[in-house]
C-alpha cells in the first residue's frame, strides 16, 4: 500500500550559528553541514544558514581555523533558529550583550539549540531555568552545579524542550540537527540528510551518550549484519536462535556482545526499532493504527499502544493528532 507523506514548511527557515573567537570547530561544522549545505533534491522552503557574531573581525576557530561572520548580533532578530556550538570555556563569561540577544529572539518566537558546552551559553540566559537539559557527560557536573535549577539529564544525547533544544558533546549535536529536520520536514527528509551524511536515520534522544565497553571491530562487523537485517525485517518474527547462527555465535555469546554493542537486548533493541518505525509511520502517512501496528510486526494495535506509551509517554492516537494539529496550524491561509 502506497504511503501519502504529508508536506511540512518550517515557520522560519532562517538558521543562524553564534560563531565566537575559539570557536569550536566540530560542533560548528555539524550545524553547517545540517542546514548549510543547498539541497535542491528537497522540497522548496528548505533551510537558509548564516553565522552570526559579537566581535568584529576574522574570528578564530579550532583546527587554525578562520571564520568571517555574514552578520552581527542583529541579524538574530530574524532568524527562526538559532544554534549555539560549543562555547570558548566553561569559565568564560558569555558576554551581555550575546545573552540579551538570545532573550529577545526567544521572546519573539526563535528556537535556541546548543551543541555540547554551548548548553552554558543558554544557561546563562535563565531560559533553561526549571526545565530538562544536558550536555556533554563530562560537563553535565558543573553545569548543575552552576545552575541548580536546571534539570541537567547527564546521560541523554539531547532534549527538546520546545523552543529550547540542547544536546550531548560532538556527534550528538547531528542527532539532534536531524531531529529537528525531522520535526520540520518529517522523517523521510531527514532519512534524506542523513543517507547523505552516512549516518544513521534517528537516534532517540533518551538514548545513552556512551556505551560501557564497546565490542571488538570483528564482533562489531557480525553484528552489524544482523542488526541491518533485523531493521529491515521489523513486521516478522525474529527468534534469538535465527539471529544469533547469523552472527555465527551461541545464543549466550550473542546476547553478551549485543548488549556490549548497543546497551540493550535483542528483544528491547527491537521494540524500540518498530516504536521508531511506527512513529514515522504515525507521522507521515494515512495508515490506521491497526494497520501500522501489523507494518511495524506489533501484531495488533493493544501491543503498539502499550509499548508506545512506555517508550515516549504518549498513545498512538495522541501522538498522530499532535502532528495533524501542527499541519494544521502551518496550512497557509488563502484569501
Amino acid at each position: 500500500m502506497p504511503i501519502s507523506r504529508r508536506r511540512r514548511t518550517p515557520p522560519n527557515p532562517l538558521v543562524a550559528a553564534l560563531v565566537y573567537d575559539g570557536l569550536c570547530g566540530f560542533e560548528f561544522a555539524c550545524a553547517a553541514e545540517v542546514f548549510g549545505l543547498p539541497r535542491p533534491e528537497l522540497q522548496p522552503g528548505w533551510y537558509r544558514f548564516e553565522t552570526c557574531a559579537a566581535e568584529r573581525g576574522p574570528l578564530r576557530g579550532q583546527y587554525g581555523m578562520r571564520v568571517t561572520a555574514d552578520a552581527g548580533l542583529e541579524r538574530l532578530a530574524d532568524a527562526g533558529t538559532i544554534i549555539i556550538p560549543g562555547w570558548k570555556g566553561l569559565d568564560v563569561p558569555v558576554p551581555t550583550r550575546v545573552l540579551d540577544a538570545l532573550r529577545e529572539a526567544h521572546a519573539r518566537g526563535a528556537r535556541l539549540l546548543t551543541i555540547c558546552s554551548g548548553a552554558f551559553v543558554l544557561a546563562a540566559t535563565g531560559l533553561l531555568d526549571g526545565r530538562r537539559a544536558t550536555t556533554h557527560w563530562r560537563y553535565a557536573e558543573a553545569l548543575q552545579r552552576r545552575y541548580p535549577r536546571i534539570k541537567v539529564d547527564p546521560a541523554v544525547l539531547y532534549v527538546d524542550e520546545g523552543q529550547l533544544l540542547t544536546s550531548a558533546g560532538s556527534a550528538a549535536g547531528l542527532d539532534l540537527c536531524l531531529h529537528l529536520v525531522r520535526r520540520d520536514h518529517g522523517a523521510d527528509v531527514a532519512n534524506q540528510v542523513a543517507r547523505r551524511l552516512v549516518i544513521p536515520p534517528h537516534r532517540d534522544g533518551g538514548q545513552a551518550q556512551f556505551v560501557e565497553r564497546p565490542v571488538a571491530k570483528r564482533e562489531s562487523s557480525a553484528l552489524s549484519k544482523v542488526i541491518d537485517h533485523m531493521q529491515r525485517r521489523l513486521a516478522s518474527h525474529q527468534p534469538i536462535a535465527e539471529l544469533a547462527a547469523m552472527a555465527a555465535m551461541s545464543e549466550r555469546s550473542f546476547m553478551r556482545h549485543f548488549k556490549q554493542a548497543t546497551g540493550t537486548s535483542p528483544a528491547d533493541w527491537l521494540i524500540a526499532a518498530r516504536v521508531d518505525r511506527a512513529r514515522e509511520l504515525l507521522e507521515g502517512s494515512s495508515l490506521s493504527i491497526d494497520a501500522i501496528a501489523g507494518e511495524c510486526g506489533f501484531g495488533s494495535a493493544i501491543t503498539l499502544r502499550h509499548h508506545f506509551r512506555r517508550k515516549l509517554g504518549v498513545s498512538p492516537g495522541a501522538y498522530k493528532a499532535r502532528f495533524a494539529a501542527t499541519e494544521t496550524r502551518r496550512e497557509p491561509t488563502t484569501v
